[in-house]
């Protein structure tokens, strides 16, 4: 069971171990500063207040007990610890190694994986010949309980170092070392570096890959909100020199010397230091940033979409230039890597964006592929989006970088749309040519190697148009055996531009099935709300064709009142222009939908309701009009009377 970090409001600590190991010895003693003549078995909840500790954050203190009897409210407590207290007794070894038989077991059964602070208590009763080393304690600790924080010894009797266990104790859950420092390797973990890098590039505003005094400075201002003396800083350059000569250059504090400072902090036990900086650039206990750094904006209905704006765009523009450094206008594997240095990962190494964007033979991203490969991201996560723009250094607005569309079913009213990225729905029977539409699009070669899709796949690029306008396609290909799943959702559609089947055109069996998802998708539609432009593809086309099957094909067209089939062969690299007329019925979004019976009966059904309300308007001016008549005759007779 993995906890997040709690926020300040307080840090819930429960103390567990052998019976008459000094837990409630150790908890009276914190909460009263003496040692107690007598204590309960099980202490109620203890709270230290806010200003105890310097982080100002209150701690709730629960006794446990270590009977058979109350093993479940035991646990229940252990579950919902935010760090959790081990104690054995120093003058009882039994004590300590029940803590490895017994009750590191129960914490990993339990599925606790928060900290662990292991306390020796008693520690003026221990037999001094007896002395354990508690680096060597520890050592083993760690390497078979990776959650072990600390081991201390104490003793309630003398009060020695009993503040200390629950400081370390709260330390742990505010100021994690698990996310910064790999024990094993004994480093900074790959995501803290990554998070350093960022913060010193973006310290370092002349870009010339060293902080100098003044920056240095800054950033010792905005971390702390102290400034550094010179003597001060000529004092860590000097320090930072003698353990490592690359750490300083003729500019200033080299990466490699930034480094080196964070580790010192945290290898001397002063993990808050490091924390304190990484928060003031935004950063979370999981080293990504926080929700209030990322003004994501938010989508009002589920047929509306999220796009980059062209400020975003131009970075981009931007940052493609300058990871090009051979100006061959596409960026290497490295380079993409060098790209995400300063993200906690690189998000585009795994599905849905590792296979979906254009690629040339070397595996060089083209430009087109990375401006499609942000909007892919952008239209499927908005958040992970805006984050990356700011890891990879935007510095506009965040607020500015993403914008939400207008509904889709608002720009069916209006017969047209301002959006840039459309998504397409690709559908089909298996073996049909759904997977060869994606891979041409991405300008991919032919393949007559066939590989069943199992899980819904995405290919995005741009799209030039008559008149200088471009536009970026998602194809978005659903798997024949996860139709029936995807379309129980309700709003699955609403994210649809346009949807488009795909049917082998020399297998009956293939067009019969595209003609019944058709229906089943325009059916889907009806019922839903979420109408969208159809097109039918007839893939293949350098096969024989079934017979009828283009009386047929066109014959249902025509039934449905959309396009005729556009017939397309990837093999002979024949598309049609496919991918300019699915944008065009995603451009013309009131054209292309399929008339079904649920339709045609609403139409009716409109159409009758609009008459008779017609009718009612008419009757209604009638009788007005005949009212205003009689009256008019009746003054006349009066006035003649």
């Amino acid at each position: 069971m993995t906890k997040t970090v709690p926020a300040k409001n307080g840090v819930r600590v429960v103390v567990a171990g052998d019976r008459g190991t000094g837990k409630s010895s150790l908890i009276a003693a914190i909460a009263s500063d003496s040692f107690p003549d007598s204590v309960l078995p099980v202490l109620p909840p203890t709270i230290l207040p806010a200003d105890f500790f310097p982080d100002y954050v209150p701690l709730t203190i629960i006794d446990t007990s270590s009977s058979l009897e109350k093993k479940n409210k035991r646990n229940e407590e252990l579950i919902g610890a935010d760090v959790v207290v081990l104690t054995y007794a120093c003058n009882d070894s039994q004590s300590f190694s029940r803590l490895s038989s017994y009750w590191f077991r129960e914490l990993q059964k339990l599925e606790v994986t928060v900290p662990v602070i292991v306390v020796g208590c008693k520690l003026d009763l221990r037999d001094e010949s007896q002395q354990v080393s508690l680096e060597r304690l520890m050592a083993q600790l760690l390497q078979e309980f990776k959650n072990v924080s600390i081991c201390i010894e104490c003793s309630a009797a003398t009060l020695y170092q009993v503040p200390e266990v629950f400081y370390f104790a709260q330390k742990a859950v505010l100021h994690p070392v698990d996310p910064l420092f790999d024990h094993e390797s004994q480093a900074l973990t790959d995501q803290c570096v990554r998070a350093l890098r960022r913060i010193f590039v973006l310290c370092d505003r002349d870009m010339d890959d060293a902080l100098n005094d003044a920056e240095l400075n800054d950033f010792q201002v905005k971390c702390f909100n102290t400034p550094l003396q010179s003597s001060e800083i000529a004092e860590v350059k000097t320090v930072v020199e003698q353990k490592v000569p690359e750490g300083i250059n003729s500019h200033g504090l080299t990466f490699p010397g930034f480094m080196y400072i964070h580790n010192m902090f945290l290898r001397k036990g002063h993990p808050e230091t490091l924390w304190a900086v990484l928060r003031n650039f935004g950063y979370d206990n999981n080293l990504k940033l926080k929700d209030d750094f990322l003004p994501v904006p938010s989508k009002i209905a589920p047929d509306q979409s999220v796009e980059l704006t062209g400020e975003a765009v131009e970075f981009l523009n931007g940052i493609f230039r300058l990871l090009d450094t051979d100006k061959d206008r596409a960026l290497r594997p490295a380079e993409v890597d060098k790209l995400f240095c300063t993200a906690p990962e690189s998000p585009w190494n795994d599905a849905p964006y590792n296979e979906a964007a254009e690629r040339s033979d070397m595996g060089y991203l083209s430009l087109n592929g990375f401006l499609s490969q942000w909007a892919l991201m952008t239209l499927l996560d908005p958040p992970c989006s805006l984050a990356n723009l700011i890891y990879i250094g935007f510095s506009g607005n965040p607020a500015a970088a993403l914008r939400v569309t207008r509904r889709r079913s608002v720009d069916r009213k209006r017969q047209a749309t301002e959006r840039n990225v459309f998504q397409c729905y690709v559908f089909g029977s298996k073996n049909a040519g759904k997977s060869a539409l994606l891979e041409a699009l991405l300008g991919r070669p032919f393949s007559n190697n066939y590989t069943p899709t199992t899980a819904e796949k995405f290919a995005a690029n741009a799209i030039d148009l008559i008149g200088g306008t471009r536009k970026t396609l998602v194809l978005r290909e659903i798997p024949e055996s996860e139709v029936s799943k995807v379309l129980a959702k309700q709003d699955y559609l609403a994210a649809c531009d346009v949807a488009v089947f795909v049917y082998d055109s020399s297998d009956e069996y293939s067009w019969r099935k595209s003609r019944d998802l058709l229906e089943k998708v325009a059916g889907q539609g009806d019922l839903t709300g979420y109408r969208v432009p159809c097109l039918l593809i007839a893939a293949k086309d350098d096969l024989t064709p079934y017979p009828r099957a283009v009386q047929d094909s066109v014959k249902a067209t025509q039934e449905l009142g959309i396009e005729a089939p556009i017939h397309v062969s990837m093999k002979l690299g024949d598309s049609s222009n496919v991918y300019n007329k699915i944008v065009s019925a995603a451009e013309h979004p009131h054209l292309s939908i399929p008339e079904t019976e649920i339709g045609k009966k609403r139409k009716q059904y409109n159409r009758l309701v609009q008459n008779s309300l017609i009718f009612a308007s008419v009757g209604t001016a009638m009788a007005v009009v005949g009212l205003a008549a009689c009256r008019a005759y009746a003054v006349r007779k009066n006035s003649s009377a």
